[in-house]
């Protein structure tokens, strides 16, 4: 090297092109790393269904309806319906024949046909837990009439607002403690439980308003195996914790709403044979009153009216063999697993239930004098 290259300042070390290569070498090995978009479809290339109906044809097959909103200011639905074998054909059919794609990962609600749910609903609840395209909350519910007839007239009603049913569900807008609140993870874990049956709610579309709930189905192993009100719906949902804000009726003296509700359960086995005593205490606020009623008389009708409802429950869903209170839960300490697979036929039907029912009227609610 001569005198005036070692004097250059600005020449390149033979060290800066290795450095150069490392660096290179280091941003390929980090690309398999990065996340990337390259696959993702812009959402307005995407149908985004709120609602799906399945029914089933004469010739057996599925059919099922899409409750798609519209995207633009109007508010109005669109319902799309398709038949097949199988509900990923149906749906792979349906976003073939549009010209967006079905995405059904914010599908709300999922409602069957009263034929489809008598004759057992396992298929549907494995196929959607197997595909992973319906969100496992999505709330479950029973058509009681056709639902050609039930989407025609919600389509109809859709004109001021195209989410009715998913608000009839919602609870910050909807939904009310008489109606069942079921999802798709509990009709899986029913079908699957040895010792857990659900409810799903039955509804309708209403004249005077734009939805009626008539009751709630009792659900044994993913099949209809009978029904009940919506006053016993209420208190199974009080038993489940789910009945705040609940107003009910007690013999046409007053008005009462449970504001909150606590549980307790003692559980043992003799000879073989199965006892459960059970405590509800519930604290409730007085809404109105006719004539002048003592909290003390509203206190024992109302302890008096939950015990005789709750019983009679009990005693139906034990006839049909459906535990929909899930009380063989309290037997899992005292029975194996081969015997908790007899619960339904074997030991539930001898259950001894006793329930006993507290409440507590907290205040008087808006009222001074009663």
């Amino acid at each position: 090297m001569n005198k005036s290259e070692m004097n250059n300042p600005h020449m390149d070390s033979p060290a800066k092109p290795c450095k150069a290569i490392k660096l290179i070498l280091l941003l390929v090995a980090a690309v398999p790393l990065l996340a990337g978009c390259w696959d993702n479809k812009d959402i307005n290339h995407r149908s985004l269904p709120v609602i799906m109906g399945i029914s089933l044809t004469e010739e057996n097959q599925y059919k099922v309806y899409l409750d798609i909103p519209a995207t633009n200011e109007t508010s109005s639905v669109s319902i799309v319906s398709e038949t097949g074998d199988t509900i990923n054909e149906i749906i792979d059919d349906i976003s073939m024949n549009m010209e967006t794609q079905v995405d059904l990962l914010h599908l709300k609600i999922v409602i069957a046909d009263k034929r489809i749910a008598r004759r057992g609903m396992e298929d549907i609840i494995s196929a959607f837990n197997r595909s992973r395209d319906i969100s496992a909350k999505t709330l479950f519910a029973i058509s009681d009439q056709p639902l050609d007839q039930f989407f025609s007239e919600m389509q109809a009603k859709s004109e001021q607002s195209g989410s009715i049913i998913y608000d009839y569900f919602e609870k910050n807008a909807g939904w009310n403690p008489q109606l069942a609140d079921t999802r798709v993870w509990q009709l899986f874990r029913s079908i699957h439980s040895y010792t857990h049956d659900v409810i799903v709610p039955i509804i309708r579309s209403g004249v005077s308003t734009s939805i009626e709930c008539t009751g709630s189905a009792i659900i044994k192993n993913g099949r209809m195996t009978g029904q009940i009100g919506t006053d016993e719906t209420l208190v199974a949902n009080a038993f489940y914790g789910k009945s705040a804000f609940g107003k009910i009726e007690v013999m046409d003296s007053a008005t009462v709403q449970i504001t909150s509700n606590r549980l307790t359960h003692q559980s043992w086995l003799k000879d073989g044979k199965p006892y459960l005593r059970s405590h509800l205490r519930l604290k409730v606020t007085i809404l109105d009153s006719r004539g002048h009623p003592t909290e003390a008389q509203i206190n024992e009708k109302l302890e008096e009216l939950l015990t005789l409802r709750l019983n009679k429950l009990f005693r139906k869903t034990q006839k049909e063999q459906a535990d929909i209170l899930a009380l063989g839960q309290y037997f899992r300490k005292h029975l194996t697993r081969e015997q908790l697979q007899e619960w339904r036929s074997g030991y539930y039907p001898n259950l001894d239930f006793k329930l006993s029912v507290t409440t507590v009227i907290e205040n008087r609610g808006n009222l001074k004098n009663l």
